[in-house]
């Protein structure tokens, strides 16, 4: 690292040069990264809803459908529309009662059951079929197309229209959380910092990292929406405490009168060292996200990973060189810190120690409890805006069609006619379905088999499948709904154990499922990684399960605080928040307890030694978690995704509580378990000389 150091500050423009030439194809790889906006396609492959809508595209060309609701419409005006509809491009096929008869027949000769299925009143429904996945490009293009033929009286129900609109809107808001995050940042930086220019050129460094990690994202293939939508703020959050640990080196030895050349080699040596274990432990943090089933954990997992190493790199490379080139200026706009010394309530912390222990004891348990028992939602149109056009259209399906959710039942082809129908009609008695519809279910004496269009007959069976529709009246992600999603299934496979039950519900069903499993594997690998990383950080088994108790503490308040205050959060949050939270927080609690381990290796006693640790450390920790905290508390403010606004909210308290235990709390653990500490900490063992020396020092207290 010293030749490193020292080729960096000669080479200064020239890794400036090289920083600029580099990111400019990630920018335009960056924005040649497919983003995926549909959260239920990062479920695994291998279970019964996703590999039946493999088969259904592969086998029937198609792989999603929507409801096109249309009111107030004559015949002849809907079948023209139909026609339309037919005709925009990756539209496969539309549905409608003129698919079956001539629009100059009474709709009232269709069965019973059809009729009712597809009229309401003045409303009537067709289906349409589209040749894509519910998420794939080409269906939503043929979303908005449809949507500009369809007009005010029609209304596009179903997965894609939403995925559509979450699309647009987050594609709009995206912009916005950056700038917001770069202006919070810089008026928090601004009120912490000794200079008025030294914010801007943190953002710029850290500027160049995040564009190399999107840029990069396009090895993935794609990403999700929600990790394109909150990478660029959680990075800079996460990796501005490098930035000032590189700065406040550079000062101490600029204060010491060494030259800016050689003030920054020395300081490049001695942040690396001090922030490549700080990096370590918020890597493993995103990392822990991979091993969950749900992919879209892996994908924001690889990414902020990605996204920590980026930062490391140019905190060394790229900072050093911006803080040399801008020297001058930088000494011009310098000025005192705007914010309170608050390592000045040391005196105040070790005097209180034990009470705030008491404190940290009786805060646990209701902090568990409210961990233990905050409320989730799974429905991922509740995270949305209300007035978003597929909220409308579904709520409108919901209001004239009493359904809320529609199935598609993959049976075999060899199931015979008489057990499809049984089939049907047992369904049909299952609470909240209100219809069964397939090809086998109606035809016969009234609808014969041979006025039935090719059309119809492709689009509902082959040579291996036959599909069946079932509409229900429950809500997606509804208890309701996932007890009906389990009696159909169990139905189904009485009569076919291949049989697939498909759609949004059984994919959320799965989703509510897989993420409970989850959630413990998760947490549990988070704290396993980042408590061996500790424990061989130190060389000690005391340390990690002090450090990570104080961690989690603040990670059940913060999650708890939902639970008291009837807040519902995203199923995503809890997976996110435990493991970011703890990845990137924890780093508070080791800057701390290495000086205080310092202190006592260098003689001094325990409360002398945390007096030093905690009045020099208290500041960087503050300034970190305030630059963290407006990284990503304004885009919680603005974000209308709720996913979105509750994990940037989360994560904005989060490290504001974080702060608040590491130097409140941690403290007092530190005190108490002082013995258990030095003499099970393989580097503090304390030789004979200093513990002597400490012996002698508090003998003469005692005189004193």
């Amino acid at each position: 690292m010293k030749k490193f150091s020292h080729w960096i500050v000669k080479h200064r423009v020239l890794v400036l040069i090289l920083a600029v030439v580099l990111a400019i194809p990630s920018y335009f790889m960056y924005i040649h990264t497919r983003v995926n906006y549909d959260m239920l396609s990062y479920l695994p492959g291998n279970i019964d809803t996703m590999k039946g809508q493999d088969i259904l595209e592969n086998e029937f060309g198609s792989g999603a459908f929507s409801m096109l609701i249309v009111e107030g419409m004559p015949d002849k005006d809907v079948s023209a529309l139909k026609t339309k509809v037919e005709a925009v491009d990756h539209v496969k096929t539309v549905i409608w009662y003129d698919s079956l008869a001539d629009i100059s027949m009474p709709k009232e000769m269709l069965p019973e059951k059809v009729y009712n299925a597809f009229n309401k009143g003045d409303a009537t429904m067709m289906l349409v079929i589209y040749d894509d996945t519910s998420s794939a490009d080409n269906t939503m293009d043929a979303v908005a197309n449809i949507r500009k033929i369809a007009g005010k009286q029609c209304f596009l129900t179903g997965t894609t229209p939403v995925v559509l609109d979450t699309k647009n809107l987050a594609d709009q808001e995206a912009p916005v959380y950056v700038g917001l995050a770069v202006l919070l940042s810089a008026i928090a930086l601004s009120c912490c910092m000794d200079s008025f220019l030294i914010p801007f050129i943190f953002l710029a460094s850290i500027g160049f990292a995040i564009i190399y990690n999107l840029g990069t994202n396009m090895f993935l293939g794609s990403i999700s929406y929600i990790t394109k939508a909150i990478a660029a703020v959680l990075q800079l959050g996460v990796t501005m405490d490098y930035s000032i640990f590189l700065w406040n080196s550079y000062m101490e030895r600029r204060e010491s009168g060494k030259s800016p050349e050689d003030a920054m080699a020395k300081a490049i040596e001695l942040t690396f060292s001090s922030i490549a274990g700080s990096s370590t432990t918020t890597i493993a943090g995103f990392i822990a996200l991979c091993f969950m089933s749900f992919a879209l954990g892996k994908d924001l997992g690889i990414v902020m990973s990605k996204g920590v190493l980026f930062g490391l790199i140019s905190c060394i490379t790229i900072l050093p060189s911006m803080i040399l080139v801008f020297h001058k200026p930088l000494e011009k706009t310098k000025h005192k810190p705007l914010l309170p010394d608050i390592g000045k309530l040391a005196p105040f912390i070790i005097k209180h120690y034990k009470a705030l222990l008491a404190i940290f004891i009786l805060l646990m348990v209701p902090s568990i409890y409210g961990y233990k028992n905050y409320k989730t939602y799974y429905n991922l149109d509740s995270s949305l805006p209300k007035d978003m056009e597929g909220i409308v259209a579904n709520e409108k399906l919901q209001d004239e069609f009493d359904m809320n959710s529609i199935h598609l039942l993959m049976l075999s082809s060899d199931v015979p006619d008489k057990d499809v129908r049984t089939l049907a009609s047992q369904m049909e008695s299952v609470d909240g379905v209100n219809w069964v519809i397939g090809l086998n279910t109606i035809k016969g004496e009234s609808v014969p088999e041979e006025v039935i269009p090719d059309e119809i007959k492709n689009a509902a069976e082959d040579e291996n499948w036959q599909l069946i529709l079932i509409g229900s009246k429950y809500q997606v992600a509804s208890d309701e709904v996932n007890q009906q999603v389990t009696e159909l299934q169990s139905l189904a496979k009485n009569y076919d154990s291949s049989s697939m039950l498909i759609g949004e519900a059984p994919c959320t069903k799965d989703l509510i499922d897989i993420t409970a499993k989850d959630f413990t594997s998760v947490d549990s690998a988070s704290i396993g990684i980042i408590f061996a990383i500790i424990l061989l950080v130190f060389g000690s088994v005391s340390i990690p399960i002090v450090l990570v108790s104080v961690i989690e503490l603040s990670i059940f308040i913060n999650m708890g605080i939902c639970y008291y205050t009837n807040t519902t959060l995203p199923f995503i949050a809890g997976i996110v928040i435990s493991t970011v939270q703890l990845g990137s927080c924890v780093d508070y609690a080791i800057l701390m307890t290495n000086r205080y381990l310092f202190e006592r290796r260098s003689g001094k006693d325990k409360k002398e030694a945390m007096t030093i640790a905690s009045s020099t450390c208290s500041k960087s920790i503050l300034v970190s978690s305030l630059s963290f905290f407006a990284a990503t508390y304004g885009v919680g403010i603005y974000s209308t995704i709720d996913m979105i606004s509750a994990l940037c909210k989360l994560m904005a308290r989060g490290a504001l509580l974080s702060m608040a235990c590491v130097i409140f709390i941690l403290p007092a653990f530190l005190l108490v378990f002082d013995k258990f500490i030095m003499a099970w900490t393989w580097k503090g063992r304390l030789k004979k000389k200093v513990k002597a020396k400490i012996a002698d020092h508090q003998s003469a207290q005692t005189e004193e």
